[in-house]
């Protein structure tokens, strides 16, 4: 279990919501937590079974993304935290987008995406040439 997301990052201007990250044996076999997290008040929002099985629960306070050890999709979380010139390029565009009228939270995370994805990029690179 790893607390991931905009709220985890120091000094990263974040929605009132934390994202926890849990490592699960087998992801798509929710019988061993999902009665677990669902005692605690979690509600599962979302089953992605093409995106690495990617499972969302949700409280009014807390995301809890559930994937399996080895899923690229944990260490993508970790690179958003290892640059503190894209962590401030990243509170500008969430700044700004959190202005605007969204349809749904849904349409707002797809707009932060290409921001992501380049802070990813940039971090996957730097990693590459300190290994070089």
């Amino acid at each position: 279990m790893e607390h991931i997301g905009s709220t985890s990052v120091p000094g990263l201007a974040a929605e009132p919501i934390v994202d926890v990250l849990l490592a699960v044996e087998d992801s798509r076999g929710e019988a061993p937590y999902l009665p677990v997290l669902e005692e605690a008040g979690y509600v599962l929002r979302v089953r992605e079974p093409d995106f690495d099985e990617h499972r969302m629960f949700r409280t009014p306070a807390t995301d809890v993304h559930v994937f399996s050890p080895g899923s690229p999709e944990i260490d993508r979380y970790r690179l958003l935290r290892e640059d503190e010139g894209d962590r401030d390029i990243y509170a500008g565009t969430k700044r700004e987008l959190a202005n605007r009228e969204w349809p749904s939270m849904q349409h707002y995370a797809e707009a932060k995406t290409e921001g992501i994805e380049g802070i990813i990029a940039r971090a996957v690179a730097a990693r590459t040439s300190k290994d070089s």
